[in-house]
């Protein structure tokens, strides 16, 4: 994303729980030093072991996952230039004795910056996931990383629509808080595809703030098949750029 708060970091945890429970090794980084969030979305909060040279991955719901929070105190401020930054991010990509994965989702900061510069300059990315709320403020700078992606010859794998509507259990009626249908839009005017919309719903945020994901709490729930969706979509792009590119 390119705006702090539209849940990136709950989008990146269950975008790789759907991977998983498709038949994937996978491993999830979370990359935002200034704001780090898998140690709440997991559950853990104690600092990884060391073997050798490397750190070892924390296990969580059958991924690995591995973030700078699990390494400083939880309140502690990360007061560091970008030089720091960009080493520590390379540490955290080169010392973690990652183990054979298909796939590492590398949950990014918002903007367009140091972060987002290392790992586009040195590591051959498979492809972005752009996460927006429908409304306008947020579309804007989602198209900046959109277009920065693309500068940096990083295909683009889709936007999704996060807090699309709320459904009221009552009324049955969808309450489009953010406005309506903005990233579907958005990726049409771009030429990329649109994975899907997930809608603001009480129990995505109680499980995320459980340390729980959705996508491992409620394996059936509405919410976590949306997911799936995106997660085979996915699947089926990279596939299909393999078999043209072999």
């Amino acid at each position: 994303s390119g705006k702090g708060g539209v849940g990136k970091s709950t989008t990146a945890i269950n975008l790789a729980l759907s991977l998983f429970k498709l038949g994937n090794n996978v491993g999830i980084l979370d990359a935002d030093i200034y704001g780090p969030s898998l140690p709440k979305l997991t559950g853990i909060n104690q600092k990884p072991e060391i073997n050798g040279k490397k750190l070892i991955p924390h296990i969580a719901f059958g991924l690995q996952v591995m973030s700078i929070g699990y390494l400083v105190p939880e309140d502690a401020a990360t007061i560091w230039r970008g030089p720091m930054v960009m080493r520590a991010i390379e540490q955290l990509l080169k010392d973690v004795n990652w183990s054979n994965l298909d796939f590492l989702i590398i949950d990014m900061p918002p903007g367009t910056g140091d972060a987002q510069l290392t790992l586009s300059q040195k590591v051959k990315l498979t492809g972005a996931v752009i996460v927006s709320t429908p409304q306008d403020l947020s579309l804007i700078d989602a198209r900046k990383s959109l277009n920065m992606f693309k500068k940096m010859n990083i295909p683009i794998l889709g936007i999704i629509e996060n807090m699309s509507y709320f459904e009221c259990y009552n009324c049955n009626v969808k309450h489009k808080i953010f406005g309506s249908g903005g990233a579907r839009a958005e990726a049409k005017k771009l030429g990329v595809k649109f994975l899907n919309a997930i809608p603001l719903d009480i129990s995505l945020r109680t499980a995320s703030d459980e340390g729980n994901p959705i996508v491992h709490k409620k394996p059936n729930a509405s919410i976590t098949n949306k997911y799936m969706q995106i997660g085979s979509d996915i699947l089926n792009q990279i596939e299909k750029r393999n078999k043209l590119s072999s």
